[in-house]
């Protein structure tokens, strides 16, 4: 089995398990040892995993490093671990001890679902206070996983992974710069646009006067894109050839034209793979939580990522702001899941879509606890 299924198969593992998961050492057994598995390691082996690694710096034996992941005899990556219903946030500055009394480049801290990764990249043997990569093990892209196999055995080069490091940490800040900008456009980015559109001075009035314009604009170049790639994919889907009962394709036959070609009754996408299949009810399902959200938030705000497990509906397109998730997958029975202040997920049977209506309240307070 190769990283990719390894860690794929963990995260469904982790989706069935977590409730029944009570303490941190359960945490650490179930879902953080398997991973440092998947990364090739020896759990087992203490040349190559350390657990309980002393890391304190007046040497009064106190202070250990859950996992310390060694290479020729010297610690490369540290891991703190917490249950996992524990807000990383209220931990970091333990790693930041254990960082500094170690040789370690880089530290991890997690709860076994999300893995935040720092070095330090500010200043050398001081851990920098933002991650350079959060992953969600539950909501995991095909980015992340690649991200974190540069952490395996085989394949581990320092200086690879700190330029990478590097690279990230720009790029998410520019992210978050224009995600802030994109949602509440700030005067010195309306100024930029006033001044390429208008003939006058540009004075507080227009700016005032622009900021909803520009606002506007971003929204429809956003929800543009969105309605384009779709329609591609579908239109690229529709055209691929399918294997015909004669075991031909329907390339080996008589051309027809491509616009009478169709997807499955319900179907609104399916993915180059076939893993991924969007469906009417899900896409039904996430314009009914738009709407319920109206009154709380800027719809152009709410975004969708479908899955093979579930379908999400997120704030910002971040997977860090659910909102709510659809298991729509079953055949018998439909979910629609709600995160409570900790992110924690809880499930709910739901009959129709018409039930959605009845989580109204929970839902318009998910969202406005990430405002």
């Amino acid at each position: 089995m190769d990283f990719k299924d390894s860690v794929l198969q963990l995260s469904e593992r982790i989706e069935k398990l977590k409730d029944s998961i009570s303490t941190e050492e359960a945490t650490k057994n179930a879902f953080i040892m398997p991973l440092i598995a998947a990364l090739g390691y020896d759990v087992f082996n203490p040349l190559e995993v350390v657990p309980e690694m002393d890391c304190d710096l007046v040497k009064k034996k106190g202070e250990k490093i859950d996992y310390a992941i060694m290479r020729d005899g010297s610690p490369i990556l540290l891991m703190e671990c917490k249950h996992w219903k524990q807000n990383l946030n209220l931990h970091d500055t333990q790693l930041q001890k254990y960082f500094v009394a170690s040789n370690a480049r880089f530290g991890v801290l997690t709860n076994g679902i999300e893995y935040r990764f720092y070095t330090d990249l500010e200043k050398s043997n001081i851990m920098d206070d933002k991650p350079f990569l959060v992953v969600d093990m539950l909501n995991l892209s095909d980015a992340d996983v690649e991200r974190v196999k540069q952490f395996h055995k085989s394949y581990y080069d320092e200086s690879n992974i700190l330029s990478t490091a590097q690279e990230l940490k720009y790029t998410t800040q520019i992210r978050a710069i224009l995600n802030s900008e994109f949602t509440a456009p700030s005067p010195d980015f309306v100024k930029f646009f006033a001044r390429q559109t208008y003939e006058g001075s540009v004075s507080q009035r227009i700016i005032e006067q622009f900021t909803p314009l520009v606002k506007r604009a971003i929204a429809d170049i956003v929800n543009e894109t969105i309605s384009d790639r779709l329609g591609l994919a579908i239109k690229n889907q529709s055209n691929a050839p399918a294997e015909t009962s004669d075991g031909s394709t329907e390339t080996d036959k008589p051309s027809t034209d491509p616009a009478t070609a169709a997807l499955p009754e319900g179907v609104v996408f399916i993915s180059d793979d076939g893993q991924i299949v969007t469906t009417q009810e899900e896409m039904d399902s996430y314009f009914i939580v738009k709407a319920i959200l109206r009154p709380v938030v800027d719809v152009s705000r709410v975004f969708y990522r479908d899955g093979q497990r579930y379908f999400s509906v997120l704030l910002d397109d971040n997977n860090r702001k659910p909102i709510c998730r659809f298991y729509y997958n079953a055949k018998s029975v439909k979910y629609i899941a709600l995160f409570d202040e900790e992110k924690n997920e809880k499930r709910y049977e739901i009959k129709s879509l018409n039930d959605i209506y009845n989580y109204t309240d929970q839902l318009r307070h998910t969202a406005e606890s990430y405002l």
